[in-house]
C-alpha cells in the first residue's frame, strides 16, 4: 500500500525524522529524541505536522441550522466571529464518528477541523446529513486536491509559541495578541499568503494551530525552524495529549463508545431542547463508566492501553484507553474507563503481564501549562 505524504514529508526527511507508517499516512515518529521534543514543549516550543487532518467548510444560508442537528454540542455557543467549540459528531446509536472543533466565521460559513483516519468517513456522512435535511450546505474538505486550494495544519505549542510565531508571521500578531484560547483569527502573510491562526491545540500547552495553503507549508515550517522552533513527532504528541488528559480518537473513543463514557459529557449538550443525531439513543444509555486517570504507584511495568483495572471488593472490571510513561512527571500514567463508584483517591489494580500492580485514581489532566496537577 503507498501511504499518504503530506506536504512537509520532504522537511521531515531532510531532517532525519524517523517515518512510520501512522493510519496510512507517512509520519514523523521523531527526529532522534522523543524525550526532548516532548520537554521542547513544555517548557519552551515545539511543532507539529498536522496536515493529514482535514479542514472542512461547510457553508450556506443554512449552515447553523444544518450543524445544530448535526453535532452534539451547540453551535448556537458560537455568536461571535472567530469563536471556536470542541463537539463530537454521533451516529444514530449515540456512539462517536468522530470528535472535532468547529469555527464559526460568519453566519453562512463555518470550518471544521476533523481527524486524519475519519476525514472520509466524515465528510460522506455530512453529506449524506445534507441530502437528507435538505439543508443545502456546500461541504469541501480542504485537505487533498491543487495546492493552491487545499489546506495544511502546523502546530505550534509551548510557553513561548505565541512569540515565535509572531517572529515568522508578524503579520499575525495584530489579530491574535488579545486572543483568547478556542478563537480563531485570519492574517495576511507577505511570505506565506493567507494564514488561518487558531489558539488551539493539542498539548494542554498555549500556542497556535495555523492553516496556510498547502504549497507554502514548507516554507513557513523551515522559516519556523529557522527561528528555533523544534520538529516534534507523533511519540512526543502522544505523550503531550495524554498528560493533558486529552482523548485520542480510535483509541479512548470511536464508533462503539458511548461519549459519556469517555469523559466527554462537557462536549455534549443535553440541555437544551435542540436535537441532534445520536440525542435520544445517549439519553436512553445514560452514563455507564467513568473516565479518569491513573498514577502506577508501584514499580513492574508501564501503564497500556487494554490493561484490565480491578476494583477491590466488587466484580467490577474498568480498562485502560491510553498509557504511557510521563516524562513530565516521571511516573507510569493512564487514561481509563472505570465502573461508576470508583472515586478519586481510590486505589486499585491493574493487571500487567501476571502482576497485579497498585494504581491511584486521579482527577485529570495530569499536567496543563507546564505544572503537574495530579499527584
Amino acid at each position: 500500500m503507498t501511504l499518504k505524504a503530506t506536504p512537509l514529508n520532504n522537511a521531515h526527511r531532510a531532517a532525519g525524522a524517523k517515518m512510520v507508517d501512522f493510519g496510512g499516512w507517512d509520519m514523523p515518529v521523531n527526529y532522534g529524541s522523543q524525550i526532548e521534543e516532548h520537554n521542547a514543549v513544555r517548557t519552551d516550543v515545539g511543532m507539529f505536522d498536522v496536515a493529514h487532518m482535514c479542514v472542512v467548510d461547510i457553508k450556506g444560508a443554512n449552515v447553523r441550522a444544518f450543524l445544530r442537528g448535526l453535532l452534539a454540542n451547540n453551535v448556537d455557543k458560537l455568536q461571535v466571529s472567530g469563536k471556536a467549540l470542541y463537539s463530537c459528531m454521533l451516529n444514530p446509536q449515540g456512539f462517536v464518528i468522530d470528535d472535532l472543533i468547529v469555527y464559526f466565521i460568519d453566519e453562512s460559513w463555518f470550518r471544521l477541523v476533523v481527524n486524519a483516519g475519519t476525514a472520509e468517513k466524515d465528510v460522506a456522512w455530512m453529506q449524506a446529513q445534507n441530502a437528507a435535511t435538505n439543508s443545502g450546505v456546500t461541504i469541501t474538505q480542504r485537505r487533498d486536491g491543487d495546492p493552491a486550494s487545499a489546506m495544511a495544519l502546523i502546530a505550534v505549542q509551548g510557553p513561548n509559541a505565541r512569540a515565535k510565531v509572531w517572529e515568522v508571521i508578524p503579520e499575525s500578531k495584530a489579530g491574535t495578541a488579545d486572543m483568547k484560547p478556542f478563537n480563531v483569527a485570519f492574517a495576511h502573510s507577505a511570505a506565506f499568503g493567507e494564514a488561518m491562526i487558531a489558539r488551539t491545540g493539542y498539548t494542554g500547552e498555549d500556542g497556535f494551530e495555523i492553516g496556510v495553503a498547502a504549497g507554502q507549508a514548507e516554507k513557513l515550517w523551515n522559516a519556523l525552524a529557522a527561528a528555533g522552533v523544534k520538529p516534534a513527532g507523533l511519540g512526543a504528541r502522544d505523550t503531550l495529549r495524554l498528560e493533558a488528559g486529552m482523548n485520542l480518537y480510535g483509541q479512548d473513543m470511536d464508533e462503539t463508545v458511548n461519549p459519556l463514557d469517555a469523559g466527554l459529557a462537557w462536549t455534549i449538550d443535553l440541555v437544551s431542547e435542540r436535537d441532534f443525531i445520536g440525542k435520544a439513543a445517549l439519553q436512553a444509555m445514560g452514563q455507564n463508566a467513568q473516565f479518569v486517570g491513573l498514577i502506577l504507584r508501584e514499580k513492574g511495568g508501564v501503564l497500556r492501553a487494554h490493561q484490565k483495572v480491578i476494583v477491590a471488593g466488587t466484580d467490577a472490571v474498568g480498562e485502560i484507553t491510553s498509557g504511557t510513561f510521563s516524562p513530565t512527571m516521571q511516573q507510569a500514567i493512564a487514561l481509563a474507563r472505570v465502573p461508576n463508584g470508583v472515586a478519586v483517591g481510590d486505589t486499585v489494580h491493574v493487571e500487567i503481564r501476571d502482576k497485579k500492580l497498585a494504581a491511584s485514581v486521579v482527577k485529570l489532566p495530569f499536567v496543563r501549562n507546564g505544572k503537574i496537577l495530579a499527584v
